[in-house]
């Protein structure tokens, strides 16, 4: 390894706090510090940006400090920071100072989901005119493709909801968390990220495209979640988000 690379793996270990990795080059801790303060600083600011509606539950002083923490154990792998926050949700859960909302570590993988879609691959969304050219026979023997940046979310209480009045701007200021099931999609079709609520048998839909699973299953699925579904609108609706973005055919 080069004099370069250990130098730089040195000053990596001093940021993450061992002050004496770089005392082969006859380095200060005190200068090493300023450094490690402006990382951590960096980090956190990144962190509360990319968690919006953690912060609005939580307040921005509190996640800034979980974060610096969340750094100090998980420095960033990247040097950009547009992506930090990867394994933040399952850091909270095991964050003593986030005990008493047990709810938090799903309401930060929903704002990561956010992020996920943002940065996720560009697809052209699946128009009407491919399932209109579909025979009665091919539903049976079609799986609908879910689009690259399309992240989907169930619950057994109404975090999704939660989520979404949070996320809203303004925000909603009717904010609490029932005992209703709720589901939300998460995706970027064109330029933006958008979000689209689910009843149960949209979700269980989706979770069936998801599983690759024909049209025809998806179907069965969504109505036996939810009898009396209006399936042709929850289908409509879906390519109109921009849910899809092939057709797949299954081996008979």
């Amino acid at each position: 390894m080069s004099e370069l690379s250990l130098f730089q793996d040195a000053f990596s270990a001093a940021l993450a706090g061992d002050d004496a990795a770089l005392a082969p080059w006859g380095a200060e801790p005190t200068g090493v510090s300023v450094y490690r303060n402006t990382v951590a600083k960096g980090c956190a600011d990144a962190l509360v940006a990319n968690f919006p509606a953690v912060a609005k539950v939580t307040g921005e002083a509190w996640l800034s400090a979980a974060a610096v923490r969340h750094a100090a154990e998980r420095p960033p792998a990247k040097a950009s920071l547009l992506d930090h926050g990867g394994d933040f949700a399952d850091w909270l859960e095991g964050f003593a100072p986030a005990a008493a909302m047990p709810f938090l570590a799903n309401l930060a993988r929903l704002d990561r989901a956010w992020v996920e879609a943002h940065l996720a691959e560009d697809a052209a969304p699946l128009e009407a005119a491919a399932f209109e050219a579909l025979g009665a026979e091919d539903f049976a023997v079609t799986a609908p493709t879910l689009h690259p940046s399309a992240r989907l979310f169930t619950f057994d209480d109404g975090l999704a909801e939660l989520w979404l009045a949070l996320r809203a701007e303004p925000a909603s200021e009717a904010l609490e968390l029932d005992d209703a099931p709720s589901a939300v999609l998460v995706l970027r079709p064109r330029l933006t990220v958008e979000t689209l609520s689910l009843s149960p048998g949209g979700a269980a839909f989706l979770a069936a495209c998801r599983a690759g699973q024909s049209l025809a299953q998806a179907a069965e699925a969504a109505l036996t979640t939810e009898p009396g579904l209006d399936l042709a609108g929850l289908f409509s609706t879906l390519i109109a988000a921009g849910a899809f973005a092939g057709l797949t055919d299954i081996p008979a």
